[in-house]
């Protein structure tokens, strides 16, 4: 049944602005509120909810797990919230904040070079872009949408396809005059390679062995902390490199890389997606807008 006597919505944002503002005295002045009447609404909303999500002492406050998880889920409740009251007001025209994660290779390549046009359609949108290869959780980041390539492992995201692409072993040409070009799994062995400084859903590069796949690599000289940086060592003639072909297109065309060991290339492909957090209602109108965006003008296939 409705709950007409209690504002919810008021008890979140008041105890979301507990948490981030550390204390009950700087939400209170905030909200014009004494201290203690913020005490009383957050102890209100503990007992109905039965759970304590504060850990109270003499000089701090500390989210419990139940808190945790409520705080988590009342920014969500609150942006949303914002965002329908905004749509309402302006006939659902995107505006707005948005934030975006994006793995390093298509944030630099696709990305940038798109947001001066996304932001003159939308000029009451403003944009937070961060490129990095970690998989990041959006939740926890607060961030909208992330683009990621390679397997999708959390199911309880959305995601829009924006293109795929097989992956190569490469080398320069440099290299290749200094330390030879392998031809077969054993050579590899012998050879110089180059690594991820995250940890990987594998170790190892897959190849084709028969009916199967193997697992194998190069010892690893050199550790790079996203796709960008690894081509730039392989250019640079550090060692083997494993990379989507779609990042690597122009440098293999130009002669900077060469494919190697390509007869024991097992065909594997990178999906690349946009991610966002979308069940349970509609999407707001400046996620779906970025999103529309996104697929109209990025379609990889390499």
């Amino acid at each position: 049944m409705p709950r007409l006597d209690t504002n919810r919505a008021a008890e979140m944002e008041v105890f979301a602005r507990v948490v981030e503002l550390g204390g009950f005295t700087a939400a209170a002045h905030e909200f014009r509120l004494t201290p203690s009447g913020v005490s009383k609404l957050v102890s209100r909303l503990e007992a109905r909810l039965s759970a304590r999500l504060l850990n109270r002492s003499t000089r701090q406050l500390q989210l419990t797990p139940e808190g945790q998880a409520f705080y988590d889920r009342a920014l969500r409740i609150l942006a949303e919230l914002d965002e329908a009251e905004r749509e309402a007001a302006a006939g659902a025209a995107p505006r707005g904040h948005l934030r975006v994660n994006s793995n390093v290779v298509v944030g630099r390549r696709y990305l940038l070079p798109l947001v001066p046009e996304f932001l003159a359609l939308y000029p009451e949108m403003t944009l937070d872009l961060m490129l990095s290869d970690p998989v990041i959780d959006l939740m926890h980041e607060r961030a909208d949408i992330a683009i990621r390539v390679g397997p999708l492992r959390d199911s309880g995201l959305m995601a829009r396809k924006l293109g795929t692409s097989r992956v190569v072993v490469v080398a320069s040409p440099a290299y290749l005059a200094r330390h030879g070009t392998p031809g077969s799994l054993a050579e590899l062995a012998r050879h110089r390679g180059i690594g991820w400084t995250f940890r990987r859903m594998r170790s190892g590069w897959p190849f084709r062995d028969g009916e199967g796949t193997v697992m194998a690599s190069p010892r690893t000289v050199a550790r790079a902390s996203d796709g960008e940086v690894a081509r730039e060592l392989a250019i640079g003639g550090v060692g083997l490199a494993r990379l989507g072909r779609f990042h690597l297109v122009e440098d293999i065309a130009a002669g900077r890389l060469v494919p190697v060991l390509e007869e024991l290339n097992p065909g594997d492909r990178e999906d690349i997606h946009a991610v966002y957090l979308g069940q349970g209602g509609p999407l707001p109108a400046r996620v779906r807008a970025f999103l529309d965006f996104l697929a109209e003008r990025i379609s990889i296939d390499a």
